[in-house]
C-alpha cells in the first residue's frame, strides 16, 4: 500500500496552480515593460505592487498584434464565461453552483482561482471586463463573502492543507495585487490577516509545525508571503519572503540555492526530488523555478534584493535538470509524477510553464546564461508545431517569447543530444538527433508511483522501467488522450503479472509506493552511450525479473532475465504501445510480411525476428545466451491492434483536477512477449530501433552488429564491435564480454580508433564498497581517472573504483 505523507492530506499541486504559474509571469527588458527602481526616498512599495501586478497583466502590449489578441481573447473568454455566472444574489451559499458548498477547502480555493482571472481580465486592458466599474463591485463583494463564509481567520483548517495555505492565499494575494487601489482597507487587513495564520512564513507547514517546508511548497509560500508584506506593507514580512529562499531561519538547511544529497531538491547529477521520494522535475520543480524565479525578479533593485551568491544552482539547474528532459518543449512524462492524469495539463502545458520559466529566469540571470537558455527556448518553439508555444501562453509570457523568437541575433539551438543517467531519481534519458528514451526506474529510494486525492488511480507500473520513446515527427504521442485510454497492464519496456489491479489513490491525502529492490540505474560513457538495470521485485505478486537496457546511437537493446513467478498468471513484457491517435492504421510488417492494418486485428508471431512499424521505427528479437525452447527467436511475440475508449474521469477523481467523463477513443499497436504462466528462469530479448525504415531493420536483424553475449542471472551484456564498446550489467561477481567483475556493478568500455579507452563504471545498487573489474584488453597507462578510480596496468588491468558513498553515480577514466 501507498505510504501516507506527513499530514491529513499530503501536498498537491494542481493544474489551477499550474496555470498561474504559466500566467503569472514577468515582463521583461527585451520585449516588455521596463520597470524602474525605486528610488532613494520614494515609496518602497507602490513600485514592487505595480511590478507585481505586471506579472499578473504583461503590462504594456500591442492588443492589435495577432498573437496577444488570440492570448486576450483566450483570457476574456474565461473571466467573462466566470463573470456570468457568477452568483451575485444577497443570499448566496457559493460564488458558483458547481463550487458550493463554499466553506468546503476544494471549493474556496477553486474560487479564489476564478476570482483572479476575472480580476487579471479587469486589469489587462482590450478585454470586455477592463476597467469595469461593476466588475470591480462584484469583485469586492466576492472577496468579502469568502471571507465571511469560508476562509478566515476563525475556521481551523480542514481536509487538504494546501488549499489553506498555498491555493487559496496565492489566488486570494494575486487578486489583492490587481485590485490594491479598490480593496478598502479594512478589506485589505482581514484578508492579510487571513493569509498571515495559514502562511505566516515559507519556512513551516502551518498545520505541522515540525516540518519545515522544502522545494516547490517552499517557493510558493516566499512569493505568498512576499505579496502579503508588499499589501501590508511591511519590510519585516518582505524581509522573511526574501530569507525563506535562501531559509535563513534553519541556517540554510532548506535552502533553495543548495545541492541536496537526499530528499527533497536539486541534486548536482540534475535530479530534482519531491515529497521525498519522487521524481519531479516536470511539475514540482518547474513551480520552484518559476516561483523563485518570479520572486528574484519582483524583489530586484529593492532593500529586500535577493543577494545569495549560491542563487546560481538555480540558474545550473536550467542546464542540468530541465533541459535533458524537455524534448522539442514537450516535460517528459517519467518526470511528471500525478500529473499525468490531469486532462487539462498534458506533456505540452507542462513544457510551456517550463519553457515560460526559464525564460523568466533568464531576465535576471547572468548573460551566459540568459543567451544560452533563449537560444534553447527558441529550438523548442521552432520545432513544436504540433502544440505552439504561443498558443498556449497568456500575456505576460508572450512579449518575452516573441522578442526572443524575432531576434535574429538569437540562434535556435539544435536538440540536444547524449545520454543522461540521474542517479538521485532512478531516471535515464538517451537522446539521439531525431528522437528519445526515457527510463522510468524504482527502487528502494524512489517511489515506484505516487498517487492520491483521487489522482493517477492506475498508475501501478509508471515504474516498473516503462519506456517512453519520444520521435521528432510524433509530438502527440503522450499528450493526445495516452493516459486516458492506453491499456494500463501494457506498458511500454514494462514486465508484468497480468492480475487485475484495484484503483489506487482514491482516499483523502497522497501518498507513494516504493518497492524493495536496490538496484536501479546504471553507467554513462562519455555523455553518449549508457546501460542500465533494474531488479524487479513486483508489488503485490511473486514476480521477480532483472532487467537492464543499453544504448547505443540508433538502438536500444533491452534484456530480461531470471523471470521467475508462481502464482498461476501469465506474465508478459511489453515491447511497445503505441498511440495511432484517432484513425491511424500505420503499416506494420514483420519478417518482409505486411500484417493487417484493421483494429481489433491480433496474433500470435511465432519465430518473428524482426518487425517493423511504420513511422516509428523497427523492433528486433534476436537469439541470446539463456534462450529457451520458449523464448527462442521472439517465439511467444504477439501483436494487437485495437480500439481503446476510455474517460479522464477514470484515472483523476480529484476535486479541482477530476477529469471528464467525455469518451476518448484511440488506437493502439501493441507488441508483447508471453512468458507463459508462471515462469522459471525465463528471458526476453529485443532492439529498438528508433526511425529506422523497414529495410534497415531488416538489415540490422540480419547483420547483428550488437551481440548479446550474456543474459542470466549473473549478467546481462552485449558488445558492439562497430562502437568498439563492451557494456555489462553483473548481478553478482562473475565473467561476461571478456570482463570480469568482483561484485555488482554496471561496466562500459569502449576502445577508440587512437588506442585510447574509455571506461565507466557504476554501483546502481549501492550496495558495495569498492568492485574491481578485470578488463580484456592490455593497458600501458592511465590518461586521466577519477579520484576514485585506480588502475594496474597490464596484459590483464584491473580496475578498482570505490563505489561507495558515491549514490550510483558513474566513475570514469581514460585509459591507453
Amino acid at each position: 500500500m501507498p505510504t501516507p505523507l506527513p499530514g491529513p492530506a499530503g501536498p498537491r499541486r494542481r493544474t489551477l496552480l499550474a496555470a498561474a504559474a504559466a500566467s503569472a509571469l514577468l515582463p521583461v527588458a527585451t520585449g516588455g515593460t521596463a520597470w524602474a527602481a525605486p528610488g532613494d526616498g520614494a515609496d518602497p512599495y507602490d513600485p514592487l505592487l505595480a511590478r507585481a501586478a505586471a506579472q499578473l497583466t504583461g503590462g504594456a502590449f500591442d492588443a492589435a498584434d495577432p498573437d496577444f489578441a488570440a492570448a486576450l481573447k483566450v483570457l476574456d473568454t474565461q473571466a467573462a464565461g466566470w463573470w456570468r455566472d457568477l452568483d451575485r444574489s444577497a443570499g448566496r451559499s457559493a460564488l458558483w453552483a458547481d463550487l458550493s458548498p463554499a466553506k468546503d477547502p476544494g471549493n474556496f480555493g477553486q474560487s479564489y482561482t476564478r476570482l483572479r482571472t476575472i480580476a487579471t481580465a479587469w486589469a489587462t486592458p482590450g478585454t470586455s471586463l477592463s476597467g469595469s466599474a461593476e466588475a470591480a463591485d462584484g469583485l469586492l463583494e466576492a472577496l468579502r463573502f469568502l471571507h465571511a463564509d469560508a476562509y478566515n481567520t476563525s475556521r481551523p483548517e480542514s481536509g487538504n492543507w494546501w488549499f489553506w495555505e498555498i491555493g487559496a492565499p496565492r489566488a486570494l494575494m494575486d487578486t489583492c495585487v490587481l485590485l490594491r487601489e479598490k480593496v478598502p482597507a479594512a478589506d485589505l487587513a482581514k484578508y492579510t490577516s487571513t493569509v498571515a495564520k495559514f502562511c505566516p512564513d515559507p519556512d513551516r507547514r502551518t498545520n505541522i509545525p515540525t516540518l519545515s517546508e522544502t522545494g516547490a511548497n517552499r517557493a510558493d509560500k516566499a512569493v505568498i508571503v512576499a505579496l502579503r508584506g508588499l499589501l501590508a506593507r511591511d519590510a519585516a514580512t518582505l524581509a522573511l519572503a526574501r530569507d525563506g529562499l535562501s531559509d535563513v531561519r534553519d541556517k540554510g538547511k532548506n535552502s533553495l540555492f543548495t545541492y541536496v544529497t537526499s530528499g527533497d531538491g536539486f541534486y548536482e547529477d540534475g535530479s530534482f526530488v519531491q515529497h521525498g521520494s519522487v521524481a519531479y522535475t516536470g511539475t514540482y520543480g518547474s513551480v520552484l523555478l518559476g516561483s523563485a524565479g518570479q520572486l528574484i525578479a519582483l524583489l530586484a533593485d529593492s532593500e529586500w534584493a535577493v543577494t545569495d551568491p549560491k542563487t546560481s544552482v538555480l540558474f545550473e539547474a536550467v542546464d542540468r535538470t530541465f533541459s535533458p528532459v524537455i524534448f522539442d518543449g514537450l516535460m517528459m512524462d517519467a518526470l511528471r509524477g500525478r500529473a499525468t492524469s490531469r486532462e487539462k495539463a498534458p506533456d505540452h502545458k507542462d513544457g510551456a510553464a517550463a519553457l515560460t520559466n526559464i525564460l523568466q529566469l533568464a531576465d535576471g540571470a547572468p548573460a551566459a546564461y540568459a543567451e544560452r537558455w533563449r537560444a534553447l527556448a527558441k529550438g523548442w518553439m521552432r520545432r513544436n508545431k504540433t502544440h505552439p508555444y504561443l498558443s498556449l501562453v497568456g500575456v505576460p509570457a508572450l512579449a518575452r517569447a516573441k522578442a526572443v523568437i524575432d531576434d535574429p541575433a538569437v540562434p535556435a539551438t539544435d536538440r540536444l543530444t547524449g545520454h543522461f543517467a540521474f542517479a538521485d531519481m532512478d531516471r535515464v534519458v538517451h537522446r539521439r538527433p531525431g528522437w528519445a528514451l526515457t527510463l522510468s526506474l524504482s527502487s528502494k529510494r524512489i517511489a515506484a508511483y505516487e498517487a492520491g486525492n483521487g489522482e493517477n488511480l492506475h498508475g501501478w507500473y509508471t515504474g516498473d522501467g516503462m519506456a517512453y520513446l519520444y520521435d521528432g515527427d510524433d509530438l502527440g504521442q503522450f499528450g493526445d488522450g495516452f493516459w486516458a485510454t492506453v491499456d494500463p497492464y501494457r506498458l511500454p519496456g514494462t514486465t508484468v503479472d497480468t492480475r487485475k489491479r484495484a484503483d489506487i489513490g482514491s482516499g483523502g491525502g497522497t501518498g507513494t509506493y516504493r518497492p524493495k529492490n536496490a538496484v536501479a540505474g546504471g553507467a554513462v560513457l562519455d555523455g553518449r552511450y549508457g546501460a542500465a538495470a533494474m531488479e524487479l521485485l513486483a508489488d503485490g505478486s511473486t514476480l521477480r525479473a532483472r532487467k537492464a537496457w543499453f544504448f547505443l546511437d540508433n538502438a536500444v537493446v533491452a534484456l530480461g532475465a531470471d523471470i521467475t513467478a508462481s502464482d498461476g498468471r501469465t506474465i508478459e513484457t511489453v515491447v511497445e504501445n503505441r498511440n495511432l491517435y484517432e484513425d491511424g492504421a500505420p503499416r506494420l510488417t514483420v519478417d518482409g510480411r505486411r500484417r493487417p492494418s484493421h483494429s481489433g486485428w491480433s496474433a500470435p508471431l511465432p519465430g518473428a525476428r524482426w518487425a517493423h512499424l511504420e513511422g516509428t521505427g523497427g523492433y528486433v528479437f534476436p537469439d541470446h545466451p539463456g534462450t529457451t525452447s520458449d523464448d527462442r527467436g521472439g517465439a511467444r511475440l504477439h501483436a494487437l491492434r485495437e480500439e481503446r475508449t476510455g474517460t479522464w474521469r477514470e484515472i483523476n477523481t480529484g476535486a479541482d483536477t477530476g477529469g471528464s467523463t467525455t469518451p476518448l477513443t484511440r488506437r493502439y499497436l501493441t507488441l508483447w512477449l508471453d512468458h507463459g504462466v508462471s515462469p522459471a528462469a525465463s528471458s526476453y530479448a529485443y532492439v529498438l530501433l528508433p526511425g529506422a525504415g523497414a529495410t534497415a531493420t531488416a538489415l540490422w536483424s540480419h547483420s547483428r552488429p550488437v551481440r548479446i553475449v550474456a543474459n542470466d542471472a549473473t549478467a546481462q551484456a552485449v558488445e558492439a564491435r562497430r562502437h568498439g564498446l563492451v557494456a555489462a550489467h553483473f548481478w553478482q561477481p562473475g565473467s561476461a564480454a571478456g570482463l570480469t567483475a568482483s561484485g555488482p556493478c554496471t561496466v562500459i568500455v569502449r576502445r577508440g580508433g587512437d588506442g585510447g579507452m574509455s571506461l565507466a563504471v557504476a554501483d546502481p545498487g549501492r550496495t558495495g564498497t569498492t568492485v574491481t573489474v578485470e578488463l580484456p584488453f592490455a593497458v600501458r597507462k592511465v590518461v586521466r581517472a577519477d579520484d576514485t578510480v585506480t588502475v594496474t596496468p597490464g596484459r590483464r588491468p584491473v580496475v578498482t573504483v570505490r563505489v561507495g558513498g558515491s549514490r550510483g553515480h558513474t566513475h570514469t577514466a581514460l585509459l591507453r
